[in-house]
């Protein structure tokens, strides 16, 4: 015996342990000792490699980027509101249904950005979404829980058909388009990739999202929302416009085309800015000419200076997700105005 080894013929039986992580691969025999050849019979014990449910759940949570639903569920509130002031009778049952069938068809699209832009080559270790870059999840899971919260969307929209007063070919129509849209963003034609993914983006959820809350609310169709859908359009397309700006670089790279790639570093940060501030402007303008109460969320735009203060001085990592925020609470402020104010002082389409 060298080395402390067992000879070849006194070992019959050898346990090899694989380690969850499959990282090395140990071969020891019944007394401890390290054994180089591979004796007559051999045991191969293999743990499988488990992920704890609360992990995995919480992975999909990131996964989901659940800081961005401000811009599905103002808009959603904002529809309601309006439909309220000028129908008279509000459900709280189609107002959660409506909420949980633009969340679904939100995540389902986040879910769906994430699958393309890892297969497509464009994330990578210095983008905001690693998810899959990272191995957090695997593709096939991002792509099969796209499926479920599109699948979710559908039923949400098939309740809405049953308990909202709206028309269902009126509700179909937009909820179709606002789901196309959702998925076109980066799969099929990938508008995001052509640098039409601003305009997408403004009007999903923006005239898209309110009009179809209004409509399952009101169940009648009208002009009159998209008047105030603007100013959450205008914000929740400065998101994406100053994540675009942030990764003007990778992109590029990458082999994409985006809006902030077309119009360069300068011009970006002068239409960042306009989308960032021009909510305001509209909000006071509306409280000169129609009523006070839409002042009330002109206050907010303390953060939004301090938001274009970070942008400026290129410190853009958690930019998309400040201004997120402030789509929040910018968002129920006006919705607040909007259902503080008498219904003869709002805005109207002539």
């Amino acid at each position: 015996m060298e080395n402390g080894s067992v000879p070849k013929e006194s070992v019959k039986h050898l346990t090899i342990e694989l380690p969850t992580q499959f990282e090395t691969i140990t071969l020891t025999d019944e007394t401890g000792n390290f054994q180089h050849d591979i004796p007559e019979e051999v045991t191969v014990k293999h743990e499988k490699k488990t992920r704890s449910t609360p992990a995995l759940l919480s992975k999909y949570f990131v996964a989901l980027r659940p800081w961005s639903f401000a811009a599905s569920l103002t808009p959603v509130a904002l529809g309601s509101c309006l439909a309220y002031k000028d129908v008279g009778t509000f459900s709280f049952v189609i107002f959660l249904t409506t909420c949980l069938t633009a969340l679904s068809v939100h995540a389902a699209g986040n879910l769906v950005n994430t699958y393309f832009d890892y297969v497509k080559g464009i994330d990578s270790k210095k983008s905001d979404d690693r998810t899959l870059v990272d191995q957090l999840l695997h593709p096939n899971d991002v792509a099969t829980m796209g499926g479920i919260f599109y699948f979710f969307g559908c039923i949400g929209f098939a309740l809405l058909t049953v308990i909202s007063p709206a028309k269902m070919e009126h509700l179909a129509l937009i909820y179709f388009g606002g789901l196309s849209s959702s998925f076109l963003y980066t799969g099929g034609l990938g508008l995001k990739y052509i640098a039409l993914g601003d305009l997408v983006i403004f009007m999903t959820f923006g005239p898209v999202t309110v009009l179809f809350a209004y409509l399952s609310q009101g169940g009648v169709l009208s002009w009159t929302p998209l008047l105030y859908a603007l100013p959450l359009a205008l914000n929740t397309a400065a998101i994406l416009h100053s994540n675009n700006t942030r990764d003007m670089i990778t992109d590029k790279e990458a082999g994409i085309v985006t809006l902030a790639i077309l119009i360069g570093e300068t011009a970006s940060a002068l239409v960042f800015e306009l989308l960032l501030f021009a909510p305001f402007v509209i909000f006071i303008v509306y409280g000169c000419h129609y009523c006070k109460w839409f002042l009330l969320p002109v206050p907010v735009v303390a953060l939004a200076f301090n938001i274009e203060r970070e942008f400026r001085q290129g410190q853009r990592q958690k930019v998309p997700s400040k201004v997120a925020k402030l789509n929040l609470h910018m968002g129920l402020l006006y919705v607040g105005a909007c259902f503080l104010t008498p219904a003869s002082s709002l805005p109207r389409f002539l």
